[in-house]
């Protein structure tokens, strides 16, 4: 699986130019995604729904997020795959290992107000990113939930 994450460069951002902000906007990422996806396993499976009505995002303090927050939240991501029954769940748990190593490696402690706002881009993006990092991966799979249309079904019809 290749994570396409070049993107990330174009941001002029100072913050976001370091490791550590990478890993913060990533961290959101990851528990945006997260976040709309137990939003979608309690409305319906074809429905993205409210990200404001997501167990997770009731329990974020957006703009006075501390790193061991965010730390906190990350860890329980096993969890949430499970409970939530994510998809695709090896996809998640890459991102959240990425984004884990990035913080880990800068050492940093407080994510004030830029680390606040980065977080907050990558969660309120969550989708459009996620699917910009696993661009390769998300395409193979339309198009094989495609194939399995065009010729009369899916494979659990079978």
């Amino acid at each position: 699986m290749i994570r396409h994450t070049e993107f990330l460069d174009n941001f002029s951002d100072k913050f976001l130019q370091t490791d550590f902000g990478k890993g913060v906007l990533l961290a959101g990422v990851v528990l945006g995604y997260t976040a709309y996806a137990q939003v979608r396993r309690s409305t319906g499976e074809n429905s993205w729904g409210k990200i404001q009505d997501a167990p997770l995002y009731k329990q974020l303090n957006f703009g006075k997020l501390e790193l061991r927050d965010v730390k906190r939240h990350l860890s329980r991501i096993p969890e949430f795959i499970k409970a939530y029954r994510i998809d695709p769940a090896s996809l998640l748990e890459d991102l959240t290992a990425y984004s884990q190593e990035l913080i880990l490696k800068s050492g940093n402690a407080n994510l004030g107000v830029d680390g606040n706002f980065a977080f907050v881009t990558g969660f309120m993006n969550s989708k459009r990113y996620f699917y910009e990092i696993y661009k390769d991966c998300m395409q193979s799979k339309e198009q094989s939930a495609e194939t399995q249309e065009s010729i009369g079904g899916s494979a659990d019809e079978e």
